[in-house]
Parts: C-alpha cells; structure tokens; sequence
C-alpha cells in the first residue's frame, strides 16, 4: 500500500457511528455512494464536499463509538478518505473498518492540526508531518490484516487466498 498523502481533517474524541454516517439517511444504506456524499456531515457538514481523495480523518480517542453498522467504515472508504488516524478505536469499528479494506491508524494525534498535510508509510509505522516537520509512530497492524488491507478488504482477501492464511498454534 506504500505511502499515502493527503491533508488532515480533525475532529476530536468520541466521533460516533452517527457523527460518521448520520442516522437520519439511513434510508441510503442501499445506495452506499450517495450516503458517503454525507460522510461526517454531523460533525463537519462541509468535510464531504471539501474533502480530495486521499485526505485522512484525524480522531482524538474512542473514534467510531456507538452502533456495529458496517456502513459508516463503508461510505469513509468509498467517499476516498486515505486512512483514519486516532489514539483509539472503538473495537467494533476498527474491525469493521479493515474488513472493508480502510487503514485505521493507532497513534498520537495530539500534534496534528486541521490542514496540516501528511505522509503515512504503511510499511514503516511513521506518521509524517510535512506541514509541522515531525513524525509520529503509529501501533503496526498485525500481518493478517495488513494482508486483508492489501487485498481491498476481507471479501477481496478471502477470494485471493480462498480463506485466511492463519499460523498454526
């Protein structure tokens, strides 16, 4: 997956499912691409339209609380958003998020503010700040899911390989 680039959106601890994917449109949940047009619209109702594919939705602590819905992971995948950055996930989310294939990324966000522009090396754990010359580490992801990242989600990871390639033990 190599280096992702793009500009940070910041919005905060306790960012919930329905801050991500409002609960008032769920009636688009048959047509993910028009729901991802309102991706975050609860808490930055112009990060949709303003946002450039790439761009990172950066998170303080408890990101993606609230409902199992495997849409709200969905419609930040599909609206283009590069990775998500926060100093923690909510377990349910995070799970959700890399069996769509969306890189969710563990670290401290404390010094990344909106319109900063990063560089994210999947491959390294460093969260470059260009705008601020500093770099963070992010927590790696085990190889299993940075394999089912690679293959664009758990349904491109389980047609690739006709299942998991678990270690024994």
């Amino acid at each position: 997956m190599g280096v992702l680039r793009g500009t940070a959106w910041t919005f905060g601890d306790d960012v919930s499912t329905d801050h991500i994917a409002p609960g008032r449109l769920l009636h688009l949940r048959s047509d993910l691409s028009e729901l991802a047009k309102h991706v975050m619209e609860d808490a930055d109702p112009s990060f949709a339209a303003a946002m450039s594919r790439g761009d990172f939705i950066v998170g303080g602590r408890n990101f993606g609380l609230g409902s199992s819905r495997e849409h709200a992971p969905r419609i930040i995948k599909i609206a283009g958003v590069g990775a998500v950055l926060a100093q923690s996930f909510a377990r349910i989310f995070f799970r959700n998020a890399i069996n769509v294939g969306l890189p969710l990324l563990q670290c401290d966000t404390s010094g990344i503010d909106q319109g900063d522009e990063l560089e994210v090396d999947l491959e390294s754990g460093d969260v470059r700040n260009v705008t601020k010359d500093s770099v963070v580490r992010f927590v790696p992801l085990p190889p299993v899911m940075v394999k089912i990242l690679a293959d664009g989600g758990l349904v491109g990871h389980i047609k690739k390989h006709g299942g998991f390639d678990l270690p024994e033990g």
